[in-house]
């Protein structure tokens, strides 16, 4: 999919310190946050919940992009919520995900046509397929 004629939408640009216990700052400075590693009692987020907060954001967007296409209207108060699990397996790091898809009042085949839609074209969707295991939940 990757091309050279492709047209640069938006490049998000950060400065990390430290790795998983130092700080992240986007060139912008609209992004700041220091980062701790999972499970500890440090002040700062960490990778798997900023790459879970990124995704269920993108699949959000690609879901209102799916129900337009399809002439539906998306409930206000839909949701999703991601989790990413950063596991070991014989000394082996890796990610595997959820997103958990709310959109209350769509009847179920509609929504999950949504998000399966949504799943196809979301570009964090993508970038983990055939990468890492990914249940998408209806909730």
């Amino acid at each position: 999919m990757s091309s050279t004629t492709a047209k640069i939408l938006y490049t998000g640009k950060t400065h990390t310190t430290g790795g998983r216990d130092g700080a992240s700052r986007s060139d912008d400075g609209r992004l700041d946050i220091r980062l701790s590693s999972p499970g500890t009692s440090g002040a700062g987020t960490n990778p798997e919940q900023l790459f879970a907060a990124g995704w269920s954001a993108c699949f959000i967007g690609a879901m209102g992009k799916a129900a337009g296409a399809m002439k539906i209207k998306l409930p206000a108060d839909l949701a999703v919520d991601a989790e990413v699990d950063l596991a070991n397996e014989d000394g082996q790091y890796f990610l595997r995900a959820r997103l958990n898809v709310s959109l209350p009042g769509l009847e179920r085949e509609t929504a999950r046509a949504v998000v399966d839609a949504a799943h196809q074209t979301c570009p964090y969707s993508k970038l983990t397929r055939g990468n890492i295991d990914v249940e998408l939940n209806l909730v």
